[in-house]
């Protein structure tokens, strides 16, 4: 298979989401005490209206999130994250198994966990807003092997009517190319908003391999499958 780009014909509005931290470690297979021993900092990107930043920074970790929707200023994204929230809501109703996280038994606590996120974020931007960059992929204002570790959640695999395969290609060289040599990049979800699995995993590690990138896929609780990349020297 080729791996092609061209036009979406219609393209799925992109959910601005404000998870918390804790939520980024279950989905990346990560720990606290892991993000307190990086010895650089995290890009987040997309960062949306998520609280890593805020919370990370207690943790002695320097996150930098990158996004476009923070040319729009902290406020107006936060609204937008609000209205994402009341989607989640709605969809967390319909299908709780699917949308609902294993370790949330409620859903108001886990959306509760969304709104101080999106606090926390509102607050911080506003004090740091060298943290908060607008700029979208595939192209980042970021020295190449800037970060230690690379995160990217809900966006590449999760909306292929924005990202076609050859767009997923150079968004991943991308975060790999600001990501220190002996750093990873990781990304989550491996499938688009209706669950489905992208058909093309296995031509996109071949691409990869190509520009010496090394791609393995890492399955985290309830089963996650997080595509984990790093340079190949």
């Amino acid at each position: 298979m080729t791996l092609t780009s061209g036009p979406p014909t219609v393209a799925p509005p992109v959910l601005v989401t404000s998870r918390p931290l804790d939520e980024y470690c279950a989905l990346f297979g990560l720990t606290r005490a892991a993000l307190g021993r990086l010895t650089g900092p995290v890009l987040d990107c997309p960062g949306g209206a998520a609280g890593l930043a805020a919370e990370a920074r207690e943790l002695g970790c320097e996150v930098v999130a990158a996004d476009p929707g923070y040319a729009l200023g902290p406020h107006r994204l936060a609204a937008l994250a609000a209205a994402g929230r009341d989607r989640m809501a709605e969809a967390i109703h319909r299908e709780p198994a699917r949308h609902l996280p294993a370790r949330h038994r409620r859903p108001d606590k886990y959306l509760r966990s969304w709104d101080r996120a999106r606090r926390l974020f509102a607050a911080d931007a506003v004090a740091r807003p060298e943290r908060y960059i607008a700029a979208a992929l595939p192209r980042l204002p970021f020295a190449d092997g800037t970060f230690a570790l690379t995160l990217s959640s809900y966006l590449l695999f999760a909306y292929p009517a924005v990202f076609a395969p050859a767009d997923q290609l150079r968004a991943l060289r991308e975060l790999v190319r600001v990501t220190a040599p002996g750093g990873e990049v990781r990304v989550y979800p491996l499938h688009d908003h209706l669950s489905r699995p992208c058909p093309h995993l296995t031509e996109l590690h071949a691409a990869l391999r190509h520009h010496r990138i090394a791609a393995r896929v890492l399955t985290t609780d309830r089963a996650r499958r997080v595509l984990v990349l790093r340079r190949r020297r």
